[in-house]
């Protein structure tokens, strides 16, 4: 048998929403499903202003731009996340501080950043993995005592919340990601969410979606011509996208008690050796609601983990190794980053194991994977 890593999920709908959207003579974008789409999300979410875009990495650009990053200015963020959450500080000359994470949850560790919030310091990026919240009690009064933004990268977390507020809602703005990876997907796509009533904010957000011009007040009739205001970029997804994400979100909840179904599965099986000590597994707090976007386990030294990659990849079964610690990377240390920077980070990421994680997946291929986790397990 042959388990691949992931496999994007279909409901079955997506097709006739498309040929609904080329139906209306209008595939561009900014049609009738980004509306659909949209008004899903605020309402669903409580969210105050959706922009749909062509990823989460454009929307923590749109992000950056919108916070006016400038050369000096520091944001804070985990090193473990995926190069995005830095590029957007990078690509406006401002600098990244990476901050330890939790060994309990692998999110952002709310002590370490207190230490390291400098007189430089503009906002946070909280980065929830796997869908598990941050602790955002605590980094959003850290936020508030020291004056700084947070974007959170939601990328994984969408549909997941902290103390019963969806992730992505805390900051001042959010991002969520419908890769083909995610959970609710359209191939490439993502989502900027500004969660306050900051009318200058939202029509420069306006702005810099439409490849930085005064359209979207042409569009709504408050001036008779556009022309360019701003600077900007061309961010919007097409309508046959949105109208594909549309159709995966009508499947929202069957979409997440799938993926809570496969999880449980996991940890059935891997408890027991959780428990002796053996291994690590995700672990969800009281305060956390997850949408289930991934299963890992940490194995107790990088050699195990890369011998158990070995032999499940023998038996068909693909997972994978993530991620480099971005301080640790090439461009990291062309910043001034070191190895050894963040102890922790780098001896979580060496021994974490990614599984097999699909919405589609069925009984007998969990069970597969199971068969041989568990069998490398028990010569541990």
């Amino acid at each position: 048998m042959i388990i691949p890593f992931y496999k994007p999920y279909y409901t079955g709908a997506e097709e006739s929403y498309i040929r609904d959207a080329m139906a209306r003579n209008r595939i561009s974008g900014d049609g009738f499903y980004t509306a659909k789409v949209k008004e899903f999300i605020e309402e669903m979410f409580s969210v105050y202003k959706v922009f749909l875009t062509t990823s989460a990495t454009h929307a923590l650009e749109m992000a950056a731009l919108l916070l006016n990053l400038e050369p000096g200015d520091e944001v804070l963020m985990p090193s473990f996340t995926f190069p995005s959450t830095a590029n957007a500080v990078v690509l406006r000359g401002a600098r990244p501080v990476f901050v330890e994470i939790q060994a309990s949850t692998l999110n952002i560790d709310p002590a370490d950043l207190e230490e390291k919030i400098t007189p430089r310091s503009k906002a946070i990026i909280p980065v929830h993995y796997a869908g598990i919240g941050c602790e955002m009690d605590q980094i959003m009064s850290l936020a508030r005592e020291h004056q700084l933004q947070v974007i959170e990268d939601a990328a994984q977390a969408v549909n997941a919340s902290y103390r019963g507020r969806y992730l992505g809602t805390w900051g001042q703005m959010g991002c969520y990601s419908f890769h083909e990876t995610k959970n609710i997907t359209c191939g490439e796509g993502g989502a900027l969410l500004i969660n306050v009533g900051d009318t200058e904010m939202i029509q420069r957000a306006e702005q810099i979606i439409q490849k930085g011009t005064n359209r979207r007040q042409f569009i709504d009739g408050e001036v008779d011509r556009y022309t360019w205001v701003n600077w900007g970029s061309s961010y919007t997804p097409s309508e046959v996208l949105t109208a594909f994400l549309y159709a995966q979100f009508m499947e929202l909840e069957r979409i997440t008690a799938k993926r809570r179904m496969i999880h449980g599965a996991y940890t059935h099986y891997l408890l027991p050796y959780a428990r002796s000590g053996k291994i690590g597994i995700p672990v969800i707090p009281s305060a956390c609601q997850s949408n289930y976007h991934l299963y890992y386990i940490l194995f107790p030294t990088e050699t195990a983990r890369k011998n158990a990659q070995k032999a499940l990849a023998s038996s068909g079964i693909e997972t994978a190794f993530h991620y480099v610690p971005l301080h640790s990377s090439p461009m990291g240390q062309r910043l001034g980053y070191r190895s050894g920077d963040l102890p922790l980070t780098e001896d979580l990421s060496r021994r974490l194991l990614r599984l097999p994680f699909f919405t589609g997946m069925t009984d007998s291929e969990i069970e597969y994977v199971m068969e041989h986790v568990t069998g490398i397990l028990e010569k541990i």
